[in-house]
């Protein structure tokens, strides 16, 4: 185990990384003066590996994420201090946001070991995730009009396109928060384990998306990002070129012998 900080443990195992939010005694809250350093200098690390080919995201102990801090916003501290022009800049763009952009931006699959409540910015940061696979503990909420705020950290923008428009704005008019079977009902989450199985779970999972081809996988998703926000025309161009491009890697050849050969693939992200 090799920590970004305290904050954020940063284990490699093989071809996969496992990243901890680590603030159990406060329910990992996110936001910290450190945290938008600590998760771009791990998403940093994890693009510049080729070896690396999945990434589990959790938190630990009892929660994954119950979001922001919301003492220091009630006493108007550290990051909620000032005029609102420097919240706008210092707080949300140069930090809150770097988190989310630092996990939208890894460009290997992403689980969301979701292992507890999921609250705010934690439900958001989650979302970010290509997958999650939730604890039978686990609670979702994007409960920001409950503390007079708009849902700021990407949320807004992401959910709707996950569990659907109507969901998503239930949930953040009500600001009501869903278990995990709700989680799951609603497309929010891929499956419900329970608590004690979900990082063996996630683990089995991460092992599955490593038996692929690395590059390809990397551009895989990044044709499932384009098309988020991309025409279909544009994410067709994509597919083109990439694809001529999968054509010519070794590993294409590789997936073609074993397949005749009726054999494993060894792939070598050539």
């Amino acid at each position: 185990m090799s920590g970004i900080s305290d904050a954020l443990l940063f284990e490699k195992n093989g071809p996969i990384v496992t990243l901890t939010i680590n603030r159990p005694d406060m329910r990992n809250p996110l936001g910290e003066p450190e945290d938008a350093d600590n998760f771009t200098e791990a998403a940093n690390r994890i693009n510049e590996d080729r070896d690396v080919r999945c990434v589990i995201l959790t938190g630990a102990g009892s929660a994954f994420s119950a979001g922001g801090n919301i003492k220091a916003m009630r006493e108007k501290s550290d990051a909620f201090e000032g005029p609102q022009i420097a919240i706008a800049d210092k707080t949300y763009r140069h930090r809150i946001h770097r988190i989310v952009r630092a996990v939208w931006g890894l460009e290997v699959p992403v689980i969301a070991a979701v292992n507890g409540p999921a609250i705010g910015l934690g439900n958001d940061v989650a979302c970010m995730c290509d997958t999650r696979i939730a604890s039978d503990s686990a609670k979702f909420g994007v409960t920001f009009l409950k503390i007079g705020l708009v849902p700021g950290d990407g949320g807004a923008w992401l959910l709707p396109k996950i569990i659907g428009m109507a969901r998503a704005a239930e949930l953040f008019y009500t600001g009501d928060v869903v278990d995990a079977q709700t989680a799951q009902d609603w497309g929010l989450v891929s499956r419900v384990v329970p608590h004690d199985d979900l990082m063996g779970e996630a683990q089995k999972l991460a092992a599955k998306i490593c038996n692929q081809p690395p590059d390809v996988l990397r551009m895989t998703k990044r044709l499932m990002r384009a098309g988020i926000t991309g025409t279909f025309d544009t994410v067709m161009d994509m597919s083109a070129s990439m694809q001529a491009l999968a054509h010519g890697t070794e590993d294409h050849m590789e997936a073609l012998d074993a397949f005749f050969e009726k054999r494993k693939p060894e792939f070598k992200g050539r």
